[in-house]
């Protein structure tokens, strides 16, 4: 159902803030069908690239919300990450051996990012709203009152004009590092400096003898210093080089001294850089908002949080939040959520932004701040340790498809796994990505548990419950009552999924064969008596309990949702 739009409103929602998150959040609340509108200060793209990955999570999410293949067009696909330490190879770590459809990572760059989704947002009918400047809101129980400025075409620091108030029901802020509405809502935190270190980078044409194909990524870990050499859009690389500042001029690297710097640091006197498109410098600093969300505002991307160079974690990271204030947005708007759909999105956006600034300060520090004794260790455990140029940089979940929210409000746990309980796993556990799986349809097709995870059956905001059977071919009863369970809730879609258990050909619910124990596998559910699975329309796990307690279920649906709220959209 799309939202039905109230006059006395601007829009239902305004995205302030015209960058990658802004526009992904813009798209996704359109494809939602909430009435959106999007306010950028900059009157063009900035011409370089920037942030420029994506992993294979964000992925899985932008192509829920029909973006993914836009981007994937111009972007060249990463398969392997080749790691020198102090002049020696360790083993190259395969990234895209991952449990997911979109495994490879996707190098663009990030000004070609923003100008393919500005055209996808078009095509959905917003026009990203350049030239204008947030300078101030106010929010009360109903809505946002925004004061916006034009910005001067000549100056984009300055406005001209008599300002312009809009009204909205949400404001989402995606307006940056730093951000205005981050600070208006008292929630400016004073980001953590990291001394003695500058980045010095550029974006050209390389030559050198190790392999130019746009598949690999390669880091050099030497002397007081960390590396990498990356493929941006166009046919060019990005060097950079994070390391100690001493004897290093403050201002922006010659062409001449990036090539020097790389012969030496890559060991290959032959390495030529040509046509630059961007040299520059940088210092760091980082830290993360209290909170994500405050009433009627929800921070998304840099407008929360000041984020650290290491993994390429921090765009992608942003658009996990445009994603989860959609589709929250969505259903509230809609008139099918309870408040804790909405309040959940501070604890587990908020948490998980505070979780990877951990993670990306040890990796920094592990990367950058070394001493002999620490580069004496790391090489002796190169020699031993396969994944030691992943753990370096704090993580081994680059590609961030163990983004999980086990505390969250929305998540609800009442199985044991058995063995798998006992020894802590919580792969599969509620707040977890739902894991994909192959299945056959009732038709004979051959299909995958994604396919009827995300958007199922037309609903952009339905959630999935997956009736599993446990090899019990006695259970369709109990199953079919957990699937009338949830009649009152149209936009909560059942699939049977089925091993023993043989359907009578007359179910409402989707039917999914899973003879082989695949999917009941990947869910941790072989050997295990029949289940129920309720996946979010972000595709996390919200609730898991026996077939045996539908009751269970009805009491979490309740919790969670308001009756109604009309057809599919």
């Amino acid at each position: 159902m799309n939202a039905v739009a109230d006059t006395s409103w601007d829009a239902d929602v305004i995205v302030v803030g015209g960058g990658p998150v802004g526009l992904s959040t813009a798209f996704a609340l359109a494809h939602h069908g909430v009435q959106v509108r999007l306010l950028e200060q900059r009157r063009q793209v900035l011409p370089h690239s920037r942030a420029n990955n994506l992993w294979a999570r964000p992925q899985e999410l932008l192509h829920a919300i029909g973006l993914r293949n836009a981007l994937a067009a111009q972007a060249y696909r990463i398969r392997e990450v080749n790691t020198l330490v102090l002049g020696e190879p360790v083993d190259p770590v395969r990234i895209a051996d991952v449990d997911s459809p979109f495994p490879e990572v996707l190098y663009s760059g990030q000004d070609v990012i923003e100008t393919t989704l500005a055209e996808q947002l078009q095509a959905r009918g917003v026009t990203v709203e350049r030239g204008r400047r947030l300078v101030g809101f106010e929010q009360d129980d109903d809505g946002v009152t925004l004061t916006v400025a034009e910005v001067d075409p000549d100056d984009e620091e300055r406005t001209v004009g008599q300002p312009q108030t809009l009204h909205c029901r949400y404001l989402v802020a995606a307006d940056g590092g730093d951000s205005l509405v981050r600070r208006q809502l008292g929630l400016d935190f004073e980001p953590e400096r990291l001394p003695h270190v500058m980045n010095r980078q550029v974006d050209a044409k390389l030559s050198w003898r190790r392999a130019t194909d746009f598949d690999k990524l390669w880091f050099f870990y030497y002397r007081k210093g960390f590396c990498g050499v990356l493929p941006v859009w166009g046919g060019h690389h990005r060097l950079f080089f994070l390391a100690d500042d001493e004897g290093v001029p403050e201002r922006d690297p010659t062409l001449e001294e990036m090539q020097a710097l790389a012969r030496e640091v890559t060991g290959d006197e032959t390495l030529t850089l040509t046509d630059p498109v961007w040299l520059t410098h940088s210092r760091f600093q980082h830290g993360v908002a209290a909170h994500y969300a405050q009433g009627r505002v929800l921070l998304a991307g840099d407008a929360g949080h000041r984020n650290l160079p290491n993994g390429g974690q921090g765009m992608n990271a942003g658009l996990h939040d445009a994603v989860a204030a959609a589709w929250r947005l969505a259903m509230v708007l809609q008139g099918r959520a309870q408040p804790v759909v909405l309040d959940s999105y501070d604890a587990e956006r908020g948490g998980e932004h505070r979780a990877l600034d951990a993670r990306q300060r040890r990796g920094f520090h592990n990367s950058v701040y070394r001493g002999r004794l620490s580069d004496a260790a790391m090489s002796l455990a190169a020699k031993a340790v396969p994944t030691i140029s992943t753990m370096i940089q704090g993580t081994d979940d680059w590609q961030q498809l163990a983004v999980a929210y086990p505390d969250s409000p929305l998540s609800e746990d009442r199985l044991t796994n058995g063995l798998r309980q006992l020894v802590g796993s919580d792969a599969v556990r509620a707040g977890a990505r739902a894991p994909d799986a192959p299945v056959i349809a009732a038709d004979g097709r051959s299909t995958r548990l994604f396919d009827h995870l995300y958007n199922p059956d037309g609903w952009t905001c339905g959630w999935a419950l997956l009736a599993f059977d446990g090899r019990d071919d006695t259970a369709l009863p109990v199953l079919q009552q957990a699937c009338r369970a949830v009649q009152a809730w149209p936009w909560v879609r059942p699939r049977l999924v089925l091993s023993a258990a043989t359907p009578a050909g007359d179910e409402a619910a989707v039917l999914l064969n899973d003879l082989d124990g695949v999917a009941h596998a990947a869910y941790g559910l072989a050997g295990q008596p029949p289940a129920l699975v309720l996946v979010r329309p972000d595709g996390h796990i919200a609730f898991r309990a026996p077939a045996a307690e539908p009751a269970s279920l009805l009491a979490y649906c309740t919790r969670v949702f308001k009756t109604g709220g009309g057809s599919a959209g």
